[in-house]
């Protein structure tokens, strides 16, 4: 069985839907597949949110019809048998009386996960019900009946494997199954979700159940690339990525990846491969335990990044000095993205400034506290042992008169992480381009 994922572009469109039925249908290897919601769908959704948590429920009302109509186009065009059709009216009739209902309830938390959840409902929906036009024996498979967190925000992989099979186990001599990404349960069994971009989550999630023989990641691009296309003047696909490249590289903002896929697919030992719906015949990026003898693999860039400095003479080597600081970002749920230490002071980052003011006032019981904000970790990614020399030379040569403000490497052997200034991360991630990779053909 083979598990393969589309994202919002992928089924963007009627004509691209129709694409991607193709596509599953080619073979009649089992396969399972998870589909994001229409582009543009989900942050049409959280503007509704918004609207509804500031009180602006005719605001609310008027995404809620802009975007029903929409729907009612893309169901025309792509149901256009009679009963389909009808069908699909219907799917779009019932999701969106919810959502109108919603609108007079009290606006939380549990609210808005529900909002959130109805692209993925709709495409899914949507999708089978055209297959089935066409002839084609197919499944729906509820995410919300099998899919849920626990009290930690983890996937409870004890209950979804048991689910998921249990759900299979129904319908053995089906080939095709459909079902939502990003959609789940949570331990209260309310509705929620794996946060942005999930959708590729529960592929890998629902891939290491199954044990599956390939999880396919379909997007717009084709595969993994060794820089980011929209910033580097010219970038090349990369063919084969080792799991913990992949890994570092989702985590430090390549986008084609949400950064949680690759630990189930590498527990389970199972290949993932970056594959591009409109160019289906392109080879893609193939993610595997394969590690490739090259020093440096791809760079890539992750924003939003606050720098915090604590100096602190008299309290730096005192006995649990780390430990209590780290506390501090453990109690706020705030992660450290990278951390440099001297003898009088601590250097980290964090990507979510939620708890900053909080985190502020708590650090400095320890000393001085300096923040700065628009700051970019570039990540550079490879096979980068220390006994290789050289590497990091030929890194900090390419961007020699760019001030770095941070710099970590030796915690993974994978990742070399520099810290700059936002306005400088295009001239970075170009200079790095030019300078520290050799193109194919060259």
């Amino acid at each position: 069985m083979k598990v393969l994922k589309f994202g919002g572009t992928s089924v963007g469109s009627p004509e691209r839907m129709h694409r991607v039925a193709e596509l599953v249908t080619q073979s009649a290897e089992p396969k399972i597949v998870v589909l994001s919601a229409v582009s543009g769908t989900t942050n049409t959704l959280v503007q509704i949110g918004k609207a509804l948590q500031t009180q602006q429920t005719d605001e609310a009302n008027r995404l809620i019809t802009e975007l029903r109509q929409h729907y009612n186009t893309f169901c025309q065009s792509l149901l256009s048998e009679g009963s389909a059709q009808q069908e699909g009216e219907a799917i779009i009739a019932a999701h969106f009386e919810s959502l109108s209902n919603i609108t007079s309830e009290p606006f939380g938390t549990d609210v808005e996960k529900e909002i959130l959840a109805q692209g993925e409902l709709l495409s899914t929906k949507l999708f089978t019900a055209y297959l089935k036009s066409q002839d084609t024996p197919v499944i729906l498979l509820p995410a919300l009946e099998f899919m849920r967190i626990d009290a930690n925000q983890e996937p409870n992989e004890d209950f979804i494997r048991e689910k998921l099979m249990r759900l299979l186990s129904q319908h053995p001599n089906t080939k095709l199954f459909v079902t939502q990404g990003y959609i789940c349960l949570n331990s209260q069994n309310r509705i929620d979700n794996l946060q942005r971009g999930g959708s590729d989550y529960t592929a890998s999630l629902i891939g290491a159940v199954v044990g599956a023989k390939e999880i396919q990641i379909w997007t717009d691009i084709d595969g993994m690339h060794n820089n980011d296309p929209r910033i580097a003047d010219r970038t090349f696909r990369i063919d084969n990525l080792s799991f913990n490249e992949a890994a570092e590289l989702a985590y430090f903002g390549a986008k084609i990846l949400h950064p949680f896929t690759v630990r189930p697919a590498q527990r389970a030992n199972i290949p993932v491969r970056l594959l591009n719906t409109m160019d289906a015949q392109a080879p893609g990026t193939l993610i595997s335990d394969q590690q490739q003898d090259r020093p440096i693999t791809a760079v890539a860039a992750k924003d939003g990044i606050t720098a915090i400095k604590i100096k602190s003479s008299r309290m730096l080597l005192a006995y649990g000095f780390l430990r209590k600081v780290f506390e501090i970002f453990e109690k706020y749920q705030t992660p450290i993205d990278l951390i440099t230490t001297s003898e009088v002071g601590i250097s980290l980052t964090i990507d979510n400034q939620q708890y900053l003011a909080d985190i502020q006032q708590e650090l400095r019981a320890f000393g001085e506290v300096e923040v700065d904000s628009n700051h970019t970790i570039v990540c550079v990614v490879g096979n980068m042992p220390f006994q290789k020399v050289g590497v990091l030379k030929k890194i900090v040569d390419a961007i020699d008169d760019i001030p770095i403000r941070m710099l970590s490497y030796g915690g993974s052997k994978f990742n070399i992480s520099l810290l700059i200034d936002s306005q400088f991360k295009n001239e970075t991630l170009n200079r790095l381009n030019e300078h520290i990779f050799t193109f194919p053909n060259e």
